[in-house]
């Protein structure tokens, strides 16, 4: 960095003039779902008999009539254009953990030289992009590229807009030419196929016989870091790996735990005021907003909706959030660890079940030990978790999130179930056949009458657990800040709808023996939690005594990606997917296949960037330094002494970038797996002792030889 710039000046100078906010009094009432074709819009734009079958099709998986979908096609483009769209694309989510998108013109030349607007329900129904061209696991050759993107009706379309136009957004599945499914949506569609069977079969156990559908419902919050991007571009680490791979901590932190639910600084506040206004207008409900823990870091939160849609409307709030940011001079941020000694950042998917009349499943009432029917299927969701800890950490699993997972910040990489004192003692008094009522909630004084008295909850909050219930859901806390939602909801979805089977084939049986249903599911509920009990922990999951504990219980205790995806093409897991036609056993093995090449491709480019910017930026900067400091005169003792640490330094960084240039050229192997454990066990090391001596050397390296901007300007300037 040249030294006569002062980035802190020009970070702190940026103003707002000429930023486009929007007015937030109509946000609400005039914006929302206004870039949505919402159910209610497209009935009015369509034919009694058209809307029948379409809302068969939407609400209770009807085989969608290709007859209708001209006519839907028709009213579509009619009413994009009509918000000024003046392109389709199909809208879909390959293995790469984001989204895709390729722009079609509505125009269409007509012979005699002019030109009309077209859009046919075979363009609707069906793209065709290039298969090869998206991780496929082996699925695709680069010769086989074919590849078709199929509309989902059952989310809705939006338009997305940019500065000079806007493009209607059709959600679709992706698939290969052989039909197999290169997406994340696609397993998600039909996971929740099983969760509504499932389910259903067991509610027609307990007597409800009006409940036709039941679908997952998930609200996923996002937590951000946001830096000003005069930092951002000078900071090559940030650009090519989204994190830093260098900077030496501050004096000052998160120590002081005052950025937590603090006064939000205005530029971040009109950012975030700006996002919601162009998330509201796609229908996506963003409840909360607030400061997070480390300085810098922020969180964004929905209510809940259908787990299809909350996993299309997540890819919109991180498409959203990053793009705002550019308006305000600033770069949202959403690795899971994007700066070193602070916390990383999460995606806490919270997981229910709903039925369309909109009951919550997981609701416990207020007497949760009378209320059998949401202990049933809270006792699934414990045998779920227990028999299935590998899939639930390899869902999350990535190289981001290694960085993560473990630390005194977030949920560790083992998995267990925090239950709180209430729910957790009516299950033993289930085993234990005491039966009786559970710890009641009451009300909480707060010392003085000026104050009310506040609902009081049966049981306390634990955010050190990976999976806790939290009143009448449960929070997968271990969700990666940057990955889709998709892969982790089916999962859910899948693991949850075999237990529901397991426990209702189980009572059946008992039933055809002449035992009562009231008999049966006690004994049910009495057996799962006594032969599961050791996936509940309710205690500090960041304390070193739960580990030992943890393996004790015989846990799975899955320290890295690596340890866990080796784990995704078991015969176990195999059979689980297969049998509930989520993904076969050829679409789990390449999604293996494609774990492991994001994760040996992330570490490599950050194993090849760590010694590049050291090589090339801060060795040469520590060394102008040090040329400065012996030209300055070594018969001085104090410059002597500087001198002598600086060399230390000096030395200490070049025989570490030495010993990872050998690393990052030997590639461990010929498949993605062994490379993948090359750089877990060789290149990461490696590069661990780059930044330790760099970071040393942050420390004593005058400013302006220092060719990166620092955590304290990164952090705290905004």
């Amino acid at each position: 960095m040249p030294s006569n710039v002062d980035m802190t000046s020009i970070a702190r100078n940026w103003r707002l003039d000429g930023v486009q906010v929007p007015t937030p009094s109509d946000v609400v009432a005039e914006v929302f779902a206004t870039d949505v074709l919402t159910l209610e819009e497209l009935r009015q734009r369509l034919s009694k008999p058209v809307w029948r079958s379409l809302l068969a099709t939407r609400d209770r998986g009807a085989v969608l009539d290709p007859a209708i979908s001209d006519t839907v096609a028709l009213a579509m483009k009619t009413w994009a254009m009509e918000k000024g769209a003046t392109h389709y694309t199909h809208w879909f989510q390959p293995l790469t953990g984001s989204t895709a998108e390729k722009h079609e013109s509505f125009v269409m030349p007509t012979s005699d030289g002019s030109a009309i607007s077209q859009f046919s329900g075979k363009e609707l129904i069906q793209g065709e992009p290039d298969a090869s061209s998206f991780p496929s696991g082996g699925l695709r050759a680069t010769f086989e590229a074919r590849g078709y993107t199929a509309w989902d009706p059952t989310s809705p379309a939006f338009i997305m807009r940019h500065s000079n136009g806007a493009t209607l957004c059709v959600p679709t599945a992706f698939a290969s030419w052989t039909g197999d499914a290169l997406d994340n949506k696609t397993p998600l569609l039909r996971s929740l196929e099983a969760i509504h069977s499932s389910t259903i079969r067991a509610l027609r156990l307990f007597g409800d016989t009006e409940s036709q559908r039941v679908e997952s419902t998930v609200g996923a919050e996002q937590e951000y870091f946001l830096i000003d991007e005069e930092f951002y571009y000078r900071r090559p680490d940030l650009v090519m790996c989204g994190r830093t791979l260098f900077g030496a901590r501050p004096p000052r932190g998160q120590e002081l735990e005052d950025h937590y639910f603090g006064s939000i600084p205005d530029r971040i506040l009109t950012y975030m005021t700006d996002a919601e206004h162009q998330l509201y207008a796609l229908g996506i409900p963003i409840k909360t907003r607030h400061n997070e823990v480390a300085p810098g870091q922020f969180e964004v939160a929905p209510i809940f909706e259908s787990s299809n849609i909350a996993a299309d409307h997540q890819q919109l709030v991180m498409q959203v959030l990053r793009t705002t940011a550019r308006k305000y001079g600033l770069v949202c941020l959403m690795h899971e660890k994007p700066f070193a000694g602070v916390n990383g950042s999460g995606k806490h998917v919270n997981w229910s079940m709903s039925t369309d009349a909109g009951q919550n499943l997981l609701e416990p009432g207020e007497t949760p030990h009378d209320n059998m029917q949401f202990l049933f299927f809270c006792a699934a969701v414990i045998r779920a978790v227990d028999l299935h800890q590998d899939l639930l950490r390899i869902c999350v699993a990535s190289a981001p999130n290694d960085h993560r997972l473990g630390a005194n910040e977030a949920p560790p990489a083992i998995m267990s179930i925090f239950l709180g004192e209430q729910l957790t003692e009516v299950y033993e008094r289930i085993v234990s056949g005491k039966g009786g009522g559970s710890k009641k909630s009451g009300f909480l004084g707060l010392g003085t009458q000026v104050l009310p008295k506040l609902p009081q909850h049966a049981s306390d909050r634990n955010r050190t657990s990976p999976f806790a219930f939290t009143g009448n859901k449960f929070e997968f806390r271990a969700v990666g800040s940057s990955q889709s939602v998709s892969f982790p909801i089916t999962v859910l979805n899948t693991i949850i709808a075999e237990s529901i089977d397991a426990l209702s084939t189980t009572i059946e049986a008992r039933m055809k023996k002449k035992q009562s249903f009231e008999a049966a599911l006690l004994e049910v509920l009495k057996d799962t939690y006594a032969k599961h009990e050791r996936i509940i922990f309710n205690g500090d999951g960041y304390s070193g005594a739960w580990h030992t504990e943890a393996e004790r219980r015989g846990l799975l205790g899955l320290r890295t990606a690596v340890d866990a995806i080796e784990h995704l093409h078991s015969k176990k897991n195999t059979g689980l997917f297969s049998s509930y036609n989520v993904l076969s056993s050829r679409e789990l093995e390449a999604r293996q296949e494609v774990f492991f090449d994001l994760y040996f491709k992330t570490v490599n480019i950050e194993g090849e960037t760590t010694e590049w910017i050291a090589q090339t930026q801060i060795l040469p900067g520590a060394l102008r330094h040090l040329r400065e400091m012996k030209e300055t005169g070594v018969e001085i003792a104090g410059v002597q002494r500087a001198v002598t640490e600086m060399t230390g330094a000096v030395n200490a960084l070049s025989d570490a970038i030495v010993e990872l240039r050998a690393q990052n050229m030997e590639l461990g192997g010929d498949d993605v797996h062994s490379k993948s454990i090359h750089m877990r066990d060789n290149v990461i090391p490696a590069m661990n002792r780059v930044r330790v001596a760099a970071d040393a050397l942050e420390r004593i390296t005058a400013h302006d030889h220092w060719p990166l901007p620092s955590y304290r300007e990164m952090l705290f300037v905004k």
